[in-house]
């Protein structure tokens, strides 16, 4: 239940603070407390739990409170300090924490879903609860009333969720890949476009309203930037990972993404710089560069009386190839591939060495990160997951130590 703390070291990589034990299953979702020493968890052994960091530095339970069903997901609003808890159940539990944080008053109960709570959000100037679920759907709740506002359906489970205000656009991943762009009105909604570039279910989500872009992470292992604001769909495509991307937190100030991935690797990825942007592949009948025919091309086959060949993808040019002309691996992290990817012979003689240098860092958590999230004002981050273990870092030696100083002159 203790933690242990360590200094505040002078390195490049993130530095560990803290480490609390103590829940008996999988903890779901760790909250910094803003302006507090404090984290707010929720954990599958159904328990809310409040941590207050004590004078000897270690954090320790102020509340601990037993629901009736695993926890899957929480949302805090500082301010008003109210939480919400989506459960397995379906349900969503609205408490009010005490000014001092030692205790916890439940208020109600809406019945969002009728299975598991992927994601919750709370909007305080419309006074929504949005909330995605496994029974497929969307849904938005009244906190005056309680009353239910509107349900959209998807296909698959929704897995993740991000909400402008501004705009009542809500942002929905699912286990399909797809993310659904949707227009949220008091009791009814729209679907503007569907965003479709992943190739495994969607883990995670982060909006920028400033610069209006959308970051997604997914099973397939990568990221994508989508140029919402410009309308321009798929930006960026970043490969950085070898596990599914379970968190993602734009920096809006340092033009940093912060990445984690199931298997505990943490990315921050230089933002600041200018991408190319990664091309669509082409289909061809045969090999883009030696003119070889593919294995389906059954009538090239038999006019040149040659066996077909497998159809490879150049990743710089996007062009259809056959292995003999695609012997090469390269990075090319100005397209988002910090690992070592396929490109033609061609296009890997017109990479030069000084292209290879990594536009991230890459740090290791040593733990199942299912959940993360930052106090960007602090450059604290705290991580969680299966292994029932909250990490807090301290990430200014990777994001910038002019975070705190920056914030506070906004």
């Amino acid at each position: 239940m203790a933690a242990e703390i360590h200094s505040r070291p002078q390195s490049s990589r993130p530095a560990l603070l803290s480490k609390i034990e103590g829940h008996q299953d999988a903890v779901s979702a760790a909250l910094i407390i803003p302006k507090e020493d404090g984290i707010i968890t929720a954990s599958e052994d159904r328990t809310i739990r409040v941590w207050l960091k004590r004078d000897s530095g270690q954090y320790w339970p102020s509340i601990y409170h037993t629901m009736s069903s695993p926890c899957s997901t929480m949302a805090y609003h500082h301010d008003s300090r109210r939480i919400f808890v989506g459960q397995d159940n379906g349900a969503i539990m609205e408490f009010h924490i005490s000014e001092d944080f030692n205790k916890m008053n439940f208020v109600k109960t809406y019945p969002a879903h009728q299975n598991r709570v992927s994601a919750v959000i709370f909007c305080l100037e419309a006074e929504w609860v949005i909330s995605t679920g496994h029974d497929k759907c969307v849904s938005w709740m009244c906190t005056r009333s309680g009353n239910m506002l509107g349900r959209h359906y998807f296909t698959s489970w929704a897995s993740c969720l991000q909400y402008d205000f501004e705009t009542q656009h809500a942002f929905v991943g699912d286990y399909s890949g797809q993310i659904t762009l949707l227009k949220l009105e008091q009791s009814t909604c729209s679907v503007i476009t569907t965003l479709k570039g992943h190739e495994g279910s969607i883990a995670s989500l982060w909006w920028d309203p400033i610069q209006r872009l959308l970051f997604s992470g997914a099973s397939d292992n990568s990221i994508i930037m989508w140029d919402i604001g410009g309308r321009r769909g798929r930006t960026l495509l970043l490969q950085g990972h070898h596990d599914k991307v379970q968190a993602l937190c734009y920096l809006q100030l340092t033009r940093q993404l912060v990445s984690c991935s199931a298997d505990g690797g943490i990315t921050v990825w230089n933002m600041d710089i200018s991408r190319e942007e990664a091309p669509q592949w082409l289909e061809s009948d045969s090999c883009q560069k030696c003119e070889q025919p593919f294995f389906w091309n059954i009538k090239q086959m038999w006019d040149t009386k040659t066996l077909g060949l497998r159809q490879h993808h150049c990743r710089k040019c996007g062009k259809a190839v056959c292995g003999k002309c695609s012997t090469k691996r390269s990075s090319y992290p100005v397209m988002g591939f910090e690992f070592q990817v396929r490109v033609c012979d061609a296009c890997f003689d017109s990479i030069k060495d000084e292209d290879r240098t990594s536009l991230a860092t890459f740090h290791e958590g040593k733990h199942n990160i299912s959940h993360m999230s930052m106090d960007i004002s602090r450059g604290l981050m705290v991580t969680c997951g299966s292994d029932r273990v909250v990490k807090i870092w301290d990430m200014t030696p990777v994001v910038g130590c002019g975070l705190a100083t920056g914030f506070a002159s906004r």
